[in-house]
């Protein structure tokens, strides 16, 4: 059994959700004949040792309910409502035990969705009240009809959220028509803007990224730092954060350097590309996706290359750089060429070549839906990438808290 997540997205571009997917690890698609023990299982071997609190971090997680898992609390009541989301699937038929069930989880705290809705109210007239958010298949709808559906989607006190997003244009479009949430990676694609230059702050963390990767005497590293006010002082909070257990305070840049060490150091730098000055940056989509990334390809190449620990931070450093289009709207090759990198990474990322090439392609693809077993890397089965996953996606929600750059 895979396990897969798609982002929600609000109408700030801020991060709001994700909703959990489960595919059968035979097929292509979600085509799963056992709902609840579909679920049960993920829920148990995935989240049972990292929990479901910390894999999702601030953010709730969207859970398909079919008919029967909504009248069995043993799979539900467990959970904690404060970070679950209920989706009711449009396969459930609003009986009047639904109904009533669905008045005992918003008793106990869950929100409730509604999945796919089109916009027939009269069948969902006792359960729309009670529903949080209304899920909208854009898929699903003739494009002539949508407006209508939305318009009466809108009057209902949910909010409306907007799925199949999958280009900017969407987004906006749908963010005109009223939704209020936004599901896919569209935030992802990049946009390739022709004359467009990197910013100064953007500038300076390239540099100290560079020098990092071409193991620079640390004079040199402080020399770069020295000249960002901003970042030199985030490096000491940084670094005395990390120092707490020595019980010594880091009063110096280059003591921040030694304390944290180059690779940690180098992991905050590229994670720093992908934030803003001023926003909250914990909820910034594209972090989340390239930390979850990194992560994930690290976790994926050492369980591949045990013996080859330069692999791993090669699979971290390819999973990170890989979204920079998308956040620079620069091509990468332009990006790259202000970057002193090994072969095997700029090829990766530029040709989606050798081991680390195939790994990335993989990854990316295991990121859309739906989900396929026969994507994973060979070497690794459904339970190795489910754990690397969940673990990637801890560690990825933990970004921004002290200690965490390593």
């Amino acid at each position: 059994m895979l396990l897969g997540r798609q982002p929600i997205i609000d109408r700030r571009g801020q991060l709001y959700a994700y909703e959990l997917l489960f595919r059968d690890s035979s097929r292509n698609a979600a085509t799963v004949p056992d709902a609840v023990l579909a679920t049960s299982q993920v829920l148990h071997h995935v989240f049972a040792e990292i929990g479901v609190e910390r894999a999702l971090g601030r953010y709730r997680g969207f859970l398909n309910c079919d008919e029967r898992m909504l009248m069995m609390p043993g799979v539900l009541d467990v959970l904690p409502t404060r970070h679950v989301v209920l989706e009711v699937l449009e396969t459930v038929e609003p009986t009047p035990e639904i109904i009533t069930r669905c008045r005992e989880l918003k008793a106990a705290g869950f929100m409730l969705a509604l999945d796919d809705y089109t916009g027939e109210s009269a069948r969902y007239a006792d359960l729309l009240p009670l529903v949080d958010i209304v899920k909208i298949d854009l898929g699903g709808i003739p494009p002539e009809k949508l407006a209508g559906v939305v318009a009466e989607a809108k009057r209902l006190q949910a909010q409306l959220l907007a799925e199949k997003v999958e280009t900017r244009e969407q987004a906006e479009a749908c963010e005109r028509m009223g939704f209020d949430l936004f599901q896919g990676y569209y935030f992802a694609r990049p946009v390739i803007l022709s004359g467009k230059k990197l910013g100064l702050p953007q500038m300076a963390l390239m540099r100290i990224l560079t020098l990092l990767m071409q193991d620079a005497d640390a004079p040199l590293i402080e020399e770069a730092f020295k000249q960002q006010p901003g970042l030199s002082v985030n490096l000491l909070k940084l670094a005395n954060s990390a120092a707490l257990s020595m019980a010594e305070c880091v009063e110096s840049l280059a003591q921040a350097i030694v304390v944290l060490g180059r690779r940690p150091l180098q992991r905050w730098v590229q994670l720093l590309l992908y934030t803003e000055p001023g926003h909250d940056n914990i909820a910034n989509p594209l972090l989340q996706l390239a930390a979850t990334r990194g992560r994930l390809m690290e976790s994926m190449a050492g369980r591949l290359w045990s013996n080859q620990r330069d692999r791993s931070d090669h699979a971290f450093m390819v999973g990170i750089l890989s979204l920079m289009p998308a956040l620079f709207s620069t091509p990468l090759s332009e990006i790259l060429g202000q970057l002193s990198l090994p072969p095997q990474v700029c090829n990766a990322l530029l040709e989606r070549a050798g081991p680390l090439g195939d790994l990335l392609k993989r990854v990316e693809a295991l990121e859309a839906d739906p989900l396929d077993e026969a994507l994973l890397p060979p070497g690794i089965d459904a339970e190795a990438f489910n754990t690397s996953l969940t673990e990637a996606m801890a560690w990825a929600n933990r970004i921004g808290q002290p200690g965490e750059a390593a």
